[in-house]
């Protein structure tokens, strides 16, 4: 993989006589690359752990415009800490939870599971001094209130389990439960809320106050009718209440928004959901409540259109999506927020027609492959590039 540091414009044209894509991010591409190294000859490095590189990142975020950067180096199964955020494309982490040293990797450190042992971590979120990640494998979320400050610092909360050494999925029960977890990958702190992406469970979880007990139970379910079910699409066939792979989360102006990857939609609630089971008003990316298909049963996507669409954020209040295997960002106004609403910024790719890892060539700095996660601090947005093994530090367009 070759990391070119030429730009790339984008088109001004679009196909079809649709509206031309608005420039979402910098036209120069992202300001920063951390992890994502390759050889002279633009082919990938067999990638080894370091304290500067990265393998699958699925989760990033910067905690404040002066940092921490935290980072789920996934496929390392460890979480890297910059304590400000780098200056320098591919500098060391400072700090790293989930390993005995920079040159380790493995699940759990090979070892049992505890307080500062990670398997897959995904998702992340990181607000007023508290830091949560989705512990995806061991079916966990694990919470610090106070942001690590010392290497493998084990965490202080651990939900979906009883105790820090629990790693089975819903604690080795058949069914799910208010206080248990089964393959979790997306996390988000929202104005004092914590809420998981239970994906497994077809399902998010959401508890009222961030939690200070271990295996506090969550206070409100989505996806399912009650919190105890955890059926695909509800147990029927797709529409306002069920969810088959549910990953991001943000909210925006009050409403509530869930990428739901397996039904290639983001689900919006206009209002903060107050009951379990409340179903949704509207989607993205399909055409209606029914609609499953990926680019909308099309080989090629549109602006209305999404693929496995994993991660959300809010930069500079326009929603964008990480529309994963369209390998592109896509950004909606928020006034533009409806049914099947197109999509009216794009980057990584030159139109809303185009998809393709890196646009079918090398890794440069304002392509993609698979963006796993996005999130957003000021007029920046952190960009999990989980096939290019990367993270991107990448402005929004003037």
């Amino acid at each position: 993989m070759r990391v070119s540091l030429a730009p790339r414009r984008l088109a001004t044209g679009a196909p079809g006589g649709a509206a031309p894509a608005l420039p979402l991010l910098a036209a120069g591409g992202a300001r920063l690359v951390l992890g994502g190294q390759g050889g002279a000859d633009g082919l990938a490095e067999p990638i080894v752990p370091r304290a500067d590189t990265l393998f699958g990142p699925r989760g990033a975020c910067l905690a404040g415009p002066d940092g921490p950067l935290f980072v789920c180096d996934t496929g390392h199964h460890r979480l890297l800490i910059w304590r400000r955020p780098p200056t320098a494309d591919h500098a060391p982490a400072d700090l790293l939870i989930g390993q005995p040293d920079f040159s380790r990797e493995g699940r759990n450190a090979k070892g049992e599971v505890g307080a500062a042992s990670l398997n897959v971590p995904t998702g992340i979120a990181a607000a007023d001094g508290i830091l949560a990640i989705a512990d995806a494998w061991n079916h966990r979320v694990l919470i610090w209130h106070g942001f690590p400050e010392r290497d493998n610092q084990p965490a202080d909360v651990v939900l979906g389990q009883a105790d820090f050494t629990g790693g089975l999925a819903n604690r080795g029960r058949p069914v799910a439960h208010a206080d248990t977890l089964n393959w979790c990958y997306g996390v988000a702190l929202i104005d004092g809320r914590l809420a998981v992406a239970d994906t497994g469970n077809r399902r998010v979880l959401i508890w009222d106050r961030v939690p200070t007990r271990n295996g506090a139970p969550a206070d409100l379910v989505l996806g399912q009718r009650d919190l105890d079910t955890r059926d695909e699409n509800a147990g029927a066939a797709a529409g306002a209440l069920g969810m088959r792979w549910p990953h991001g989360i943000v909210t925006l102006g009050g409403r509530l928004l869930v990428a739901d990857a397996g039904d290639n939609r983001v689900m919006v609630w206009d209002r903060w959901p107050q009951a379990d089971g409340c179903p949704c008003d509207y989607v993205l990316g399909q055409a209606d409540m029914a609609g499953v298909d990926h680019n909308r049963a099309a080989y090629y996507p549109d602006s209305g259109a999404m693929n496995m669409p994993y991660g959300l954020a809010v930069l500079e209040g326009k929603v964008v999506v990480a529309d994963t295997a369209n390998s592109r960002l896509i950004g909606f106004a928020p006034g533009s927020l409806a049914m099947g609403a197109p999509a009216s910024h794009l980057a990584a790719q030159p139109d809303f027609a185009a998809k393709g890892d890196n646009r079918w060539g090398f890794a440069s700095r304002d392509s993609v492959c698979w963006p796993y996660n996005v999130a957003a601090c000021g007029a920046t947005l952190v960009v999990a590039d989980s096939g290019n093994n990367r993270i991107l530090l990448w402005e929004a367009a003037p």
